[in-house]
C-alpha cells in the first residue's frame, strides 16, 4: 500500500475509465494553448461544460515538478486518460468529480498525452485531447542502492535503505515521493541516516507481518531536490519469508528460536566474559546480517596481536558463523571450552554455541532475521548500523524523518 495513506484503487485512474454514461450529444474542441506552463481550455457548445488542462496543450520544457491538472466547469468529468512513453499516469478525482490531479510529479524529457470528457447537467459533453513535453535534465538526483536486492526473501525486520547519488536537497520533498506497498498492513516510519541515505523500519517490536511480498516505489522523476531533479522512477520488490526471532538469554545461557510465534529450537551457548569490557556480548535487538562458513575471526579488532597468547591473541577460521553487529559478534560453533555452553560466559564476545544449534541456526536463518539479546552488561549501539536500528526509540526515529510521521502501509 503507498506511502502515508490508504490507497482505495478504484479512486485513482491509471487507465481511461468511464465514470458516467455518455450523453448522446456532444461537443468537441481542440484545445487552446494559454502559454508554456499554463492552462488549456476547451469551451463546448451551448450548455456543454467547459475543461482546462494544465500544462496547456503544446506547452514545451514544463518544469518537471509540476502537476498535471484536470478540470470541468459547469459538469463533471466522466472520462481522464493521461499516458507517457506508454504507461498510464496515476492520479485521482476529486469526491465532486470536478478536478483530476496527477499523483507524482513529471518525467524530465518526456511527452505526456491527456484525453479527457465532462458532461454536462443536461446531457452535453466536450472532450479534449492535447500534449505536452517536460524540460530535460542532463543530470539529476537518482537512486544509486537500494536494499533488500530484488527477489529477495529477508527476515521480518529487515529495513528498507535507500542511497541517493548525491545529498538531497529537499529530503520531505523525496520523502513524499517514496511509497511503500504490501500485502498485509504495517506500520512504520521513514528516518535520515545521511544526506544521502534514508531508511524504513517497522514500529519498535512488531516486525513486518510474515509471507507477503514488499514493493518499494520511489517516485523520484520531477522531484525538485536543491537545484536538481529526480530523473527517473525506481521499482524494487522484495518478499518477507517467515517470522524467524532467536531470543538469546545470558541469565539461562540459551538460545531459543521461534518460527511464526512458536518455539522450533532450543540449544545451549555461552556468550562473552565480562573482563575486559568489550569482550561483553551486547544486548538489545540484533539482526542477522550475513552467514559465513567459516567466518576469519581475530583479536586484533580489541587491539591484540593475534600472536600474544598471554593477553589472549587469537587466530582461527570458525565454522557456521551468522553475523548479528558490524562490529564483529557472530551467532557461531564454539570452538573450544564446551564446558561453558548452557553454563557462563566464555566468549570474545560472540554467541557461542553447540555445533547443531549453530549449524541450523545458520541454515535457517534469513538476513534480517531479529535475534533478541538480554541480559548482559552491556549495550548495543544504534551507531554500529542497520542491523541495530531497532535500538533506536520508535518517537525517535520518526522523528528522523523530514516530515516527522509515522507510515501505515
Amino acid at each position: 500500500m503507498p506511502h502515508g495513506i490508504s490507497v482505495d484503487v478504484k479512486k485513482y485512474l491509471v487507465i481511461a475509465v468511464a465514470l458516467l454514461a455518455t450523453a448522446c450529444s456532444s461537443a468537441t474542441a481542440a484545445s487552446r494553448d494559454s502559454g508554456n506552463d499554463g492552462a488549456g481550455t476547451t469551451a463546448g457548445a451551448a450548455g456543454a461544460p467547459k475543461v482546462t488542462v494544465t500544462p496547456a496543450n503544446g506547452a514545451s520544457s514544463v518544469k518537471p515538478d509540476s502537476r498535471i491538472q484536470i478540470s470541468a466547469a459547469g459538469g463533471t468529468l466522466t472520462q481522464v486518460a493521461v499516458q507517457t512513453k506508454g504507461k498510464a499516469v496515476e492520479g485521482a478525482l476529486s469526491s465532486d468529480k470536478r478536478s483530476w490531479q496527477a499523483k507524482w510529479t513529471l518525467t524530465p524529457g518526456a511527452s505526456y498525452s491527456v484525453a479527457a470528457t465532462a458532461t454536462g447537467s443536461s446531457g452535453r459533453t466536450t472532450s479534449l485531447s492535447s500534449s505536452f513535453t517536460t524540460k530535460a535534465m542532463r543530470s539529476g538526483l537518482s537512486v544509486s542502492t537500494m536494499t533488500p536486492s530484488r527477489g529477495t526473501t529477508v527476515g521480518v525486520g529487515m529495513p528498507v535503505t535507500i542511497t541517493f547519488n548525491r545529498p538531497v536537497g529537499n529530503k520531505a520533498a523525496v520523502e513524499r515521493a517514496l511509497e511503500i506497498k504490501t500485502e498485509k498492513s504495517a506500520t512504520g516510519a521513514w528516518h535520515w541516516m545521511s544526506a544521502t541515505t534514508v531508511m524504513f523500519r517497522t514500529k519498535n517490536g512488531e516486525y513486518w507481518p510474515a509471507n507477503q511480498k514488499v514493493s518499494v516505489i520511489a517516485h523520484l522523476a520531477g522531484v525538485k531536490s536543491g537545484s536538481s531533479y529526480g530523473t527517473t522512477d525506481v521499482t524494487h520488490t522484495f518478499k518477507i519469508g517467515d517470522s524467524h526471532i532467536l531470543k538469546v538469554s545470558n541469565r539461562t545461557h540459551y538460545a531459543k528460536a521461534y518460527q511464526n510465534g512458536r518455539l522450533v529450537k532450543s540449544w545451549a551457548v555461552s556468550m562473552g566474559r565480562s573482563a575486559p569490557p568489550n569482550w561483553t556480548t551486547t544486548s538489545g535487538v540484533h539482526l542477522t546480517m550475513d552467514h559465513e562458513n567459516p567466518a576469519h575471526m581475530d583479536s586484533r579488532w580489541m587491539g591484540v596481536d593475534p600472536s600474544d597468547k598471554a593477553h589472549g591473541g587469537y587466530s582461527e577460521d570458525v565454522p557456521w558463523a551468522t553475523r548479528i553487529t558490524n562490529s564483529g559478534e557472530f551467532v557461531h560453533e564454539s570452538m573450544g571450552d564446551l564446558g561453558c555452553l548452557g553454563r557462563t560466559d566464555c566468549s570474545h564476545g560472540c554467541v557461542r554455541s553447540t555445533l547443531a544449534g549453530a549449524k541450523w541456526f545458520f541454515n535457517w536463518s534469513y538476513i534480517g532475521d531479529p535475534v533478541v539479546i538480554s541480559g548482559t552488561g552491556r549495550t548495543l549501539q544504534a551507531s554500529d548500523g542497520w542491523n541495530a536500528s531497532y535500538q533506536i526509540s520508535w518517537s525517535s526515529w520518526v522523528k528522523g524523518g523530514a516530515l516527522d510521521q509515522p507510515v501505515t502501509t
